[in-house]
């Protein structure tokens, strides 16, 4: 096991995908050091000092985005951390709103503590929390992962983001990711997680024993929060309302919601206000939503109204809420396997501003992710296929010189 981590903080091993990374973990228990160093394109090999990553540098609309082949890999910079080459990641709105600039005063400072002191910026910055992928490297201190394992992550927002090539974290951001999911569906599931966690346990007062019989309404059920909560609440044993588009009703009763709303059929509040009384509403919605939100609570038992649309960061310091929940990893693994992923849209990495287009229009049918490594995945298979009885041969050779 000692010399399998010391193989890993060679650094050599962030040019290999899983496939590669896994068959060089194998080899890595003779304690010789392999490299594989035939190229994987006919193209020119990159520096490895550099990576593809899609950054802005002023905060704007959809046009500050761009697309990069500088970006400097990031290194790994203390012995619990890990690196991950992505694999897939998927938007939220908060990447949309952290384009904008949302939270940037704090999150700034999050970074960095004396940055009050001066003026240096935070840009470039890369956005995307959620990713999917695979370790290829690790710090000398990491015990939970190693060389090749497929793991899933949410980034927190005051890190570099996931739409790269590459991301550096800590071991406790990241959980190995459930063998049955692909990296397209894991992509979909830890930043929704996360916030529908956070929103139910620490906001609703929720949790599995706790939820039997409760009644929840969750407005605007459709999107990526709202088809994980619905799922997580019925695992629960809530009793599940959903409000929705006519056109997302299907999907919303094929998750688990026991009652269904449209709200293009009608008066949605007045519908409600003739149902039984909810113990939580989950509002994903906003707007005048709590106005009328409010009356439909149990009065005198404790029910609760959470809402997700909230000026979180312009006007509140609520970073403890957000170390709490994200520098606790995440470990849904087991909680995943029973919950599906919705995926309603996927791009390559070369159509980031086209994802973010089709995130902004709304109305989500749960989540848009896209494909970070798709062609190097196929090529450094080949290369593998190609290459291993020729690898093993090297290795057992070099073994006996030493």
């Amino acid at each position: 096991m000692a010399s399998a981590r010391a193989m890993t903080s060679t650094r050599l091993l962030c040019l290999f995908n899983a496939t590669a990374a896994g068959s060089i973990k194998t080899l890595a228990r003779t304690g010789c050091r392999v490299c594989l160093t035939r190229n994987m394109s006919s193209s020119p090999p990159r520096l490895q000092g550099c990576m593809s990553a899609w950054i802005i540098d002023q905060y704007g609309s959809n046009g500050v985005l761009k697309y990069t082949e500088e970006t400097t890999v990031p290194t790994i910079s203390s012995a619990t951390e890990v690196m991950i080459k992505v694999h897939a990641v998927s938007l939220n709105p908060l990447d949309v709103a952290m384009r904008g600039g949302y939270g940037a005063k704090l999150l700034k400072l999050r970074r960095d503590p004396l940055s009050v002191m001066d003026n240096d910026t935070e840009f470039p910055l890369i956005l995307g929390r959620d990713l999917s992928g695979v370790v290829v490297d690790c710090g000398s201190g990491v015990t939970h992962f190693a060389l090749g394992d497929e793991v899933w992550a949410a980034v927190p927002p005051w890190k570099q983001g996931s739409l790269a090539e590459y991301v550096t974290l800590t071991e406790y951001e990241v959980s190995h990711k459930p063998k049955v999911l692909s990296h397209i569906e894991a992509a979909s599931i830890p930043y929704v997680a996360n916030t529908s966690l956070s929103a139910l346990v620490n906001g609703g007062g929720l949790c599995r024993d706790s939820s039997s019989n409760k009644r929840v309404l969750i407005t605007g059920g459709s999107g990526g929060v709202g088809t994980f909560a619905i799922q997580l609440l019925k695992a629960w044993g809530a009793h599940v309302t959903v409000t929705c588009s006519q056109n997302a009703v299907g999907l919303v009763r094929g998750l688990g919601a026991d009652e269904v709303l449209d709200y293009t059929a009608g008066d949605v509040v007045e519908q409600l206000e003739m149902m039984e009384k909810f113990d939580v509403v989950f509002d994903g919605v906003g707007g005048d939503t709590e106005e009328w939100a409010m009356g439909l609570l149990k009065p005198w038992s404790g029910a609760k109204y959470v809402t997700l649309v909230t000026p979180l960061l312009l006007n509140t310091d609520s970073m403890g809420l957000l170390d709490g929940t994200l520098n606790a990893g995440f470990s849904l693994q087991s909680k995943a396997i029973q919950i599906l992923p919705v995926v309603e849209a996927q791009f390559s990495f070369t159509q980031v501003p086209q994802a973010f287009q089709k995130l902004e229009k709304g109305h989500a049918r749960g989540k848009t992710v896209v494909r970070v490594a798709e062609e190097d995945d196929r090529q450094t298979e080949e290369l593998v296929q190609d290459s291993s009885t020729e690898t093993v041969e090297s290795v057992q050779e070099t073994a006996k010189q030493s």
